[in-house]
């Protein structure tokens, strides 16, 4: 991963908020760091991140979703129909 510095620089932004941004990453096991070499992504943070968003769609979002298909009286064949 790009060092702390380079991404400040080349976004203007706070070199604190950046590492930061790199320790969440860290906590959230996504990243790695390999002293003297610098950051890596882990193995599987893809898959980590995919499922992290499929939870709080289906928490946060298909609820909505799913009472407005409710509301609106869509059948499973009009949801298919449209995609």
């Amino acid at each position: 991963m790009p060092s702390v510095r380079n991404v400040a620089a080349e976004y203007r932004i706070n070199p604190i908020t950046v590492l930061k941004g790199y320790q969440q990453l860290v906590e959230e096991q996504l990243v790695e760091t390999k002293r003297g070499l610098g950051m890596f992504i882990k193995p599987g943070a893809r898959n980590r991140l995919l499922e992290g968003e499929r939870q709080k769609f289906l928490a946060d979002q298909w609820p909505r979703v799913y009472a407005t298909i409710q509301r609106l009286g869509l059948t499973p064949q009009d949801l298919l129909e449209r995609r």
